[in-house]
């Protein structure tokens, strides 16, 4: 095993989409690449589900029932917890701008998400944490 096989295979991407084919198709996606995934249908769930500590980098969609990904992550924000993220959305147009007012916002995507793209979103996000 290479030491990049090993890292990935260490690395676990968070995926927070109420969308079921979405959480699927992403977990699938990511998965192939060699890393580890744990998946939330809603921004609640995964903010309750006590795996903020063990968690690399976020996939979330931005517009779900309840509280959406923005304000999770502005919640995140809030608690002192840095997680690279990333947004998808379905409404492009609608996504909060990504720059230098906060460089944990990685990328905001549009659904359906360009593989490739992605997983150098990806790649860029963990980067950040070293």
């Amino acid at each position: 095993m290479t030491q990049n096989t090993q890292l990935r295979s260490a690395t676990i991407i968070a995926i927070v989409d109420d969308d079921d084919s979405v959480r699927s198709a992403l977990e699938s996606l990511i998965r192939s690449s060699g890393y580890k995934t744990r998946t939330y249908c809603s921004a609640l769930k995964f903010l309750d589900a006590n795996a903020l500590a063990e968690t690399h980098c976020l996939i979330s969609d931005i517009q779900m029932p309840g509280m959406s990904g923005v304000e999770m992550h502005e919640q995140l924000v809030a608690r002192g917890i840095h997680i690279p993220t990333l947004f998808i959305t379905a409404y492009p147009d609608a996504a909060p701008p990504i720059g230098a007012d906060d460089p944990g916002l990685i990328a905001c995507l549009p659904k359906p998400c360009d593989a490739d793209r992605l997983l150098h979103c990806i790649e860029t996000a963990l980067l950040q944490q070293h």
